[in-house]
């Protein structure tokens, strides 16, 4: 069983309770029933969450939406879920969307996961969305250092000359210097 998903039913389970749904969703092989159980009204979070997680790891595109959703949740363990089933689903509106919730000012709070599945995409649109946001917070007494250093982790990993401008400015801010020191030397030239 795939860690992230073993990490994911144990905490589901609690979620659920002793919910016979949850051993049923868990249990099936069957993608007819696990999309049935996606958009079904009144299916509490934990449901939805499950079977989108199980979806995006089997590559079914109906589980695009809600895993979107769900990295935009205000819950990290449910972003990272759906980071992860995300980046296995192979849908090409991921990156697209990922670099939407990134940029989205409104949301900046919830943008960690997003950041790392942009990075891990290693998308055309990854770069400028990283770029954007890495540059929003260079603002004095920005709350979002964790999204920021996210950033200029993920733009040393993408190795791309166009973050130079942006990882220069990020030296002048203590608690980035250091990183965006190693991701100035893992860009080419």
């Amino acid at each position: 069983m795939d860690e992230e998903l073993r990490s994911l039913t144990e905490r589901l389970r609690n979620e659920a309770g002793a919910s016979p749904v949850y051993e049923r969703l868990v249990a099936t092989e069957d993608p007819k029933v696990l999309a049935d159980a996606l958009t079904a009204p009144g299916q509490p979070l934990w449901a939805r969450e499950l079977v989108a997680f199980r979806l995006g790891l089997a590559g079914d595109r109906r589980a695009f939406e809600a895993l979107v959703l769900l990295l935009n949740h205000r819950d990290p363990q449910r972003c990272a879920s759906a980071a992860h089933a995300l980046a296995r689903l192979g849908d090409p509106r991921t990156a697209r969307a990922a670099a939407a919730l990134v940029t989205n000012e409104l949301r900046v709070a919830y943008a960690l996961h997003p950041v790392r599945l942009l990075v891990e995409l290693r998308a055309p649109e990854a770069v400028p969305a990283l770029i954007t946001t890495l540059g929003r917070r260079l603002r004095p007494h920005d709350p979002y250092r964790a999204v920021a250093l996210a950033c200029v982790e993920g733009l040393g990993a993408l190795g791309d000359v166009r973050a130079r401008p942006v990882l220069n400015e990020a030296l002048a801010h203590p608690a980035l210097a250091e990183a965006a020191v190693r991701a100035l030397a893992r860009l080419p030239g």
